[in-house]
């Protein structure tokens, strides 16, 4: 029998029946046997239950197809390529040693080619909010599971902006981390000198932590990055026109997100974009898309000799064509590439970030089909020049476009991953919700939360001023009460989601719970569950476990 309290389980039990209610196999390569995912849950639970420390345990995780999962095959969206792995790849093991669990190996655009999530012998993946459109690509199938909300992650990679486009067409947040920060080992190369391992979310918070556990030193060494000079925001913008055409209602989403950076103190500055886009299209006009040939193309190659009819046409065409690329002119490319990028970062000197749209448009399934490397080019944009000039990158959803989710990115110098992260929390203009309890993370309230668009922000303690109580109820559930003296901190996770959805939480919330101010660590202070003290007369006192979760887990 499982633990009376077994959050993991629960959870798995509930994304099972999700998965199977949205009903989008297109999504999974390889999905686990549900059995299977609940033996490791209660296996989760149980070393929980025996106080051991595990950061992410409940946290469920997709992973995209092209990245080693221990026990299932490798398929990097091809059939005829799958390989069943010795070993999960480093970023898989280390979010798996937190207490992290893989529900399974998601759809792509064949070999991370493309940016369209059509490519793919599995299905075209749909996006989540109409599933008229793309999902965006390579990482579809791990954005679109974030997105519907069957797992809490997913791990994508990116070399052209496969970490982002799916991020902005889904209403999710994609970190694409700076080269090295994270390691590829265990995963199907692209282009090997570009690539990054990423990760969606549907929160920045939610997004970091998985990627505090994910990143490892740096393998290479940089100068000390210099002191940021003091003062606000600095954010580089390109005037209008250098944008290019873009989709009905993007300039005036876009427009809107630098007024309100603006409106939060923000110092917006001009920026020359051509050296960026002037890259962009050089990464598969030129010579560096042989690099894809080095990877895949002598199996593409003998797959296409032996009538292989897993192979995408579009990306087995992109392959075959690197292969006849001559040398001289990726030496010519390289030094047109280094002038670009002393350009571009010249521009950025003066700045924190870019900020800049995801993409130019969003595109149907049908209009992919007409044209589907005239689609895929123009998503590349804004994205295709971050890894060939070695930045970082966060993108993060920014309103609606046309009744569609709308996405911008910040792109910053290498290493600068933290300070882009905090000046995107700029653009998350929603309610706080301190919770102490049946609503944190894993536990049986928390869909309440999800469903009402919140989004973890932190976890943190209360000040020392609360005493923690273990409430008779169903589900079961402590009371938060101020004390002043006498009290201790209380573990607290800081909630964001709009002003609405905290009024319609008002409407379900029972006695004797109330909504208060609650004080935390830091000074500040923020909405939250208390408890009418009526009803603490006989609910025993757990403040000693310093939060519900040590409670449940003792």
């Amino acid at each position: 029998m499982p633990h009376s309290h077994s959050p993991t389980l629960t959870r798995v039990r509930a994304a099972y029946a999700r998965i199977e209610a949205v009903d989008r196999p297109e999504i999974w390569i390889d999905l686990r046997p549900r059995a299977e995912a609940e033996a490791e849950a209660e296996a989760i639970d149980a070393r929980l239950a025996a106080g051991a420390h595990l950061p992410l345990a409940g946290r469920l995780v997709a992973v995209k197809g092209n990245i080693d999962v221990h026990g299932l095959p490798t398929t990097a969206g091809c059939p005829a390529y799958a390989y069943t792995p010795d070993a999960d790849a480093p970023v898989v093991a280390r979010l798996r040693a937190a207490g992290a669990l893989v529900l399974g190996t998601t759809n792509l655009d064949q070999f991370a080619t493309g940016l369209v999530g059509t490519r793919s012998p599995y299905g075209a993946v749909r996006g989540a909010h109409d599933p008229s459109r793309v999902s965006g690509g390579s990482s579809a199938g791990s954005a679109v599971a974030v997105a519907l909300g069957l797992v809490d992650f997913a791990l994508g990679t990116d070399t052209a902006g496969s970490g982002r486009v799916p991020a902005a067409f889904n209403g999710i947040v994609g970190l694409k981390p700076t080269r090295g920060l994270v390691p590829t080992t265990g995963v199907v190369p692209a282009c090997a000198s570009l690539d990054c391992v990423t990760v969606f979310a549907r929160t920045l918070p939610e997004a970091e932590q998985a990627l505090a556990h994910m990143a490892s030193p740096p393998d290479r060494a940089l100068p000390p990055l210099p002191p940021r000079t003091p003062g606000p925001w600095r954010v580089a913008v390109p005037p209008r026109e250098q944008l290019g055409e873009l989709d009905e209602g993007w300039a005036e989403a876009y427009e809107a997100t630098v007024t309100r950076l603006r409106a939060a103190g923000a110092d917006v500055r001009p920026l020359d974009l051509a050296p960026f886009t002037e890259a962009a299209a050089m990464l598969y006009q030129g010579a560096f898309v042989a690099e894809r040939y080095t990877a895949v193309g002598a199996f593409v190659d003998k797959a296409i000799a032996d009538g292989v009819d897993s192979l995408d046409p579009t990306v087995a065409g992109i392959i075959t064509r690197a292969r006849d690329i001559p040398a001289h002119r990726l030496f010519a490319d390289q030094d047109q590439l280094a002038t670009l990028r002393t350009r571009a970062l010249a521009e950025l000197a003066d700045a924190d970030a870019l900020l800049l749209p995801t993409t130019p448009g969003h595109p149907t399934l049908a209009e992919v089909a007409a044209d589907p490397l005239g689609a895929n080019a123009r998503l590349g944009r804004f994205t295709n020049s971050t890894n060939l000039f070695d930045l970082a990158a966060v993108a993060v959803p920014a309103g609606e476009a046309d009744g569609l989710p709308f996405g911008v990115m910040l792109i910053g110098p290498a290493f600068t991953d933290d300070r882009l992260a905090r000046l995107a929390a700029e653009l998350q203009p929603d309610t706080r919700l301190a919770v102490v309890g049946a609503h944190l993370s894993g536990q049986p309230l928390n869909p309440q939360l999800l469903s009402l668009g919140a989004r973890l922000e932190r976890t943190t303690t209360t000040a020392p001023a609360y005493r923690l109580h273990a409430l008779r109820t169903d589900p079961p559930k402590p009371g938060l009460v101020h004390v002043g003296e006498g009290g201790a901190p209380i573990e607290t996770e800081i909630w964001r989601l709009p002003a609405e959805g905290l009024g319609r939480l008002l409407t379900t919330l029972p006695r004797p719970m109330a909504l208060g101010s609650v004080e935390l660590s830091d000074g500040t202070r923020a909405p939250g569950f208390l408890c009418e003290p009526t009803a603490l007369r006989d609910a025993p006192d757990i403040t000693e476990h310093g939060g519900w979760r040590r409670y449940l887990a003792r």
